[in-house]
């Protein structure tokens, strides 16, 4: 099993919490209202800019060029790619990038955001990798199931489903999930099994939280 397997397994219902979360049984039919929608990608582009700065900080706690290169590569990826596409699919919902940088960051994307930063200024790029897990894997676990299970034709959110249960995602999770295998060789993975799962299943939950966040702005 790869490292990502086993703390997944670990998890238990604290990974089907997000991974099966309502907020997604809402957008997989449809019936997510739009103002929930609209929450979640304005706080997702806040999530990024926070998630850039890990990656930056997995540069400074790597040990090989190898790792700096892979974890350089990703942050530029984010700053780049992802956040230019994120603020052109924002767009089509009505949202300018100078909007969504005004809005304060939610307690939810403070709590996991920051959850991130921390396990990996007190620990090593393994301790990073695993709190980063949930979101950059998880993504493609809940793309691929909405992709083979959604009601597609007719749904507002058939766009965000494609984009991370399309094969172009999913390869960035294949990565992912290999990296951090190499990590866990690398940094005695076997060994901090039990400290490492928690910290899954701690970030896990804060994932679910950033479901439930978007899902209250319903109000």
């Amino acid at each position: 099993m790869t490292m990502f397997a086993r703390l997944r397994q670990a998890a238990g219902e604290g990974w089907r919490g997000y991974v099966e979360h309502e907020f997604l049984t809402a957008l997989a039919d449809g019936s997510l209202p739009e103002k929930c929608f609209r929450h979640y990608l304005v706080q997702d582009y806040l999530f990024l800019i926070q998630f850039a700065r890990a990656y930056a900080l997995a540069v400074y706690k790597s040990d090989t060029l190898a790792e700096m290169r892979s974890a350089a590569a990703t942050m530029a990826g984010i700053l780049d790619v992802e956040m230019k596409l994120h603020v052109g699919f924002c767009a089509r919902w009505g949202l300018s990038e100078a909007d969504m940088e005004r809005q304060p960051e939610a307690a939810a994307t403070v709590a996991y955001t920051r959850y991130v930063l921390d396990r990996g200024m007190a620990g090593d790029l393994l301790d990073l990798r695993v709190a980063l897990a949930p979101c950059v894997i998880g993504y493609s676990e809940i793309g691929a199931r909405l992709l083979g299970n959604a009601r597609l034709d007719g749904n507002p959110y058939r766009a965000w489903i494609e984009m991370y249960g399309g094969t172009e995602y999913q390869a960035v999770a294949q990565a992912a999930i290999s990296t951090l295998d190499d990590s866990a060789l690398r940094r005695g993975g076997d060994a901090r099994f039990a400290a490492l799962a928690q910290s899954f299943v701690t970030a896990s939950r804060l994932e679910a939280d950033f479901w439930q966040m978007a899902l209250d702005a319903a109000g």
